[in-house]
């Protein structure tokens, strides 16, 4: 197949109503399989972690065992419990689940091609926005409402603490993934998503009178902002080690404890559909989009026609397999030092990084060592940020009061494991006791 060197660009918004209908309904099947593989995918690379098998019954390699899983799901029993709010206890899992399919709408998986067996020219993206990031962010937030009336309306505490915990959660790391974007958007000029991959061409550099082609990812050039970002989504999805809303070992599972059936495979799509859209958002503002890596970005026929569908493609399953990874080897956090790492580490070091990457801004429309010294600012950055949590907290004045007592607590002293007794539950020593007989 013969690319052509100049491709007229159709923009976005002047499509065919047939066109935009093949777009929507590839944006759906695209999600819905990509879902049923990543549920596959976890499970397997989860298995081989703690040497298992896995799935490998239905299907080829077991490529079926998250089809076969979702039919099951639908022929079981929906149960409605007793006490709940019925119409908001329905409502919660299409709340959660809509918004989850809305946000794709603006992300861009290619430039404009040539729609096969026409004339027609199509950019490979359903629309764009001024503020097509914006537009992301809010229309993901929307998922909240539903797992909080989802919690709510469960008459149930578990289902309750749960849906308090995930909106204290979303709320505290959207904080920081908000501001993450901030020096993305003071770099690129633009929130709209294919001006933003548009600005991360690969730049050529003049150094010692030598000329070098080097990324111009937004991910090495802006790394404090890219590391915030993902620590953040990961928070923003409530994946391990932050899945706190859905602990097991203390709310059952959370705000999902009364749901069943089609309910809670809706609050299932949705969560891993979530997973994908923070996976292609990161993608879009620090990888590039669908733009080659570097250095096959250099030859000009990679980011033409449908390679860079590719490009895209391979950079969002990176990120699934982080969120897998992260999932097999890291436990989970405590609610105190989940909430602590939001507000008191990454939205301190995000305004701080704004504020550089703001005054290097300034600076920079005189001279020509913006970047450079930008990225030389990014690394003085992190090992500040490094040392700041290496630094060894001082014990709380409790755990300093327990040892200057010098009493320890034997778990096992019954002869089997015994939480410690609370303060107001001490007995008397035995010397008192045997003076009032």
């Amino acid at each position: 197949m013969t690319i052509p060197l100049a491709v007229p660009d159709a923009g976005v918004g002047h499509d065919p109503w047939w066109v935009i209908l093949i777009k929507v309904l590839f944006i759906f099947v695209f999600l819905v399989v990509l879902t049923l593989f990543n549920i596959w995918w976890e499970r397997r690379v989860v298995a081989k972690m703690q040497h298992r098998i896995g799935p490998n019954v239905h299907g080829p390699f077991g490529l079926l065992q998250s089809l076969a899983d979702g039919v099951k799901l639908m022929l079981k029993e929906d149960l409605m419990p007793k006490g709940v709010d019925r119409l908001v206890f329905v409502l919660a899992p299409a709340i959660v689940a809509i918004p989850a399919f809305l946000t794709f709408a603006v992300i861009p998986f290619g430039p404009t091609v040539k729609i096969p067996w026409t004339d027609t020219y199509t950019r490979l993206q359903l629309t764009d926005l001024p503020v097509s990031v914006l537009y992301v962010m809010a229309i993901a937030s929307i998922g909240i409402y539903g797992i909080v009336l989802g919690g709510w309306s469960s008459n149930s505490t578990y289902s309750l603490l749960g849906g308090l915990r995930s909106s204290a959660q979303m709320i505290s790391y959207e904080v920081a993934m908000g501001l993450a974007l901030v020096t993305v958007f003071l770099f690129a000029g633009s929130l709209s998503t294919s001006e933003i991959v548009a600005a991360q061409s690969h730049q050529t550099v003049h150094w010692f009178g030598a000329t070098i082609s080097l990324p111009g990812w937004y991910g090495f050039l802006l790394f404090p902002s890219f590391v915030i970002y993902v620590i953040s989504m990961v928070g923003e999805t409530n994946r391990a080690p932050f899945d706190l809303p859905e602990a097991e070992g203390e709310l059952v599972a959370g705000f999902l404890t009364e749901y069943s059936s089609i309910k809670y495979a809706m609050f299932f799509l949705a969560e891993y559909i979530n997973m994908a859209t923070v996976s292609a958002l990161a993608t879009t503002l620090f990888l590039g989009g669908w733009r080659a890596p570097w250095p096959i970005s250099i030859w000009d026929g990679a980011n033409s026609g449908y390679w860079p569908v590719l490009w895209f493609l391979g950079k969002l399953m990176c990120f699934i397999f982080f969120y897998i990874w992260l999932r097999g080897t890291l436990p989970r956090l405590r609610y105190d030092q989940f909430m602590k790492l939001g507000w008191k580490i990454l939205i301190p070091i995000s305004l701080a990084w704004i504020l550089l990457v703001a005054t290097v801004r300034a600076v920079g429309r005189e001279t020509n060592f913006s970047r450079t010294t930008l990225a030389i600012a990014a690394v003085v950055v992190l090992v500040i940020a490094l040392a700041l949590s290496a630094i060894p907290q001082k014990p709380k004045e409790e755990d300093q009061a327990e040892v200057a007592d010098g009493k320890e607590f034997d778990a096992f002293a019954g002869g089997f494991p015994v939480p410690p007794p609370l303060p107001s539950q001490e007995s008397e020593p035995k010397s008192k006791a045997g003076s009032r007989g």
